[in-house]
């Protein structure tokens, strides 16, 4: 468990090149309604594993059934090389959940709050104890030991639900929209957590609707959308195989973005119509801004920034990812 030094891990029972993860067409029905729609995915020991997509796609309820918190509907999965159907006890045993919502007892202190969760574990007092007193160093939680939690800010809580999840030694951590309503510096810090838990080998899967959020943690990352994987690859091939090195964003009056569109027509290869502003996608974009100006577009403001997954996204689906 974190220390000062470094994290002790435990030894995985896997074979050698298995993956911590395995899905092959996996589904999820909820009477009906289809909300993960025949997915692959392997995920690798050591590695950070994202799901990026918006609300709805599919991410919770892939990262619920990963986390043996609910059953496949059809296709197979494995975790840590067992079958959550009748190994979830023994799974749930050797991972750690963060979920989207906080679930601290808010009238315990932060210390009292991981000593009580070490117990389902089944561990000795003073065990939980020395565990504790790490965790709280590493998520710089210590000084707030014998606070009660509800006046914790809400970034030194999430810190909190991320060490309890840590108390049990988990060999895989599954995190569902960790950052989510965090102010940018607790969302960095938070990260800062994240990347030196990946270090010591620590395998992590996330769900994020955060384009920044997934480029900064993620190996891999599946772009999900409406149940199913749109693309999957790292943050940078994906870039790279679905987007341009650059972007132009113009914004004009809404009632122009029609006219202003057709007159730049073949300008660039791909040109997005959004509901405030056009995006142009080129490899120069301070070249293709200069053509912009000298066919008679003047837009109120304009951008030049480096494509990302929000990009991808869109290319992809044909929608952004906050919709």
């Amino acid at each position: 468990m974190p220390g000062s030094e470094e994290l002790s891990r435990v030894t995985s029972t896997l074979r050698d090149g298995e993956p911590m993860v395995s899905a092959h067409g996996l589904v999820k029905r909820f009477g009906d309604f289809v909300a993960v729609d025949d997915i692959d995915f392997e995920i690798a020991r050591g590695e950070s594993y994202g799901l990026l997509g918006p609300n709805g796609a599919g991410k919770t309820s892939t990262m619920r059934m990963i986390a043996c918190m609910s059953p496949v509907s059809e296709g197979t999965l494995r975790v840590l090389g067992m079958d959550p159907a009748t190994d979830g006890a023994r799974i749930r045993s050797r991972i750690g959940h963060v979920p989207q919502e906080d679930t601290l007892d808010l009238e315990l202190t932060v210390l009292d709050n991981l000593m009580i969760y070490g117990r389902y574990f089944d561990l000795p007092r003073r065990v939980i104890r020395q565990r504790a007193e790490a965790l709280l160093e590493f998520s710089q939680l210590a000084d707030r030991a014998h606070d009660k939690v509800e006046p914790l800010s809400g970034g030194m809580k999430r810190r909190l639900t991320i060490a309890r999840a840590l108390v049990s030694e988990p060999e895989l951590l599954i995190l569902d929209e960790p950052t989510t309503g965090l102010d940018p510096q607790a969302r960095h810090l938070l990260w800062d957590r994240l990347y030196r838990l990946k270090l010591q080998g620590v395998t992590l899967v996330i769900t994020t609707h955060y384009m920044d959020e997934a480029e900064q943690l993620c190996d891999r990352l599946a772009v999900m959308d409406r149940g199913k994987v749109a693309a999957e690859d790292s943050p940078a091939a994906l870039i790279a195989r679905y987007s341009t090195r650059e972007v132009v964003e113009l914004r004009f009056s809404p009632t122009e973005n029609e006219a202003m569109a057709a007159k730049l027509d073949g300008l660039v290869g791909r040109l997005e119509i959004l509901p405030d502003r056009l995006l142009l996608y080129t490899d120069d974009g301070d070249g293709t801004l200069a053509e912009v100006h000298s066919l008679g577009c003047h837009p109120d403001s304009s951008l030049v920034r480096r494509s990302t997954l929000e990009d991808v996204f869109l290319r992809l689906t044909g929608r952004s990812l906050v919709e």
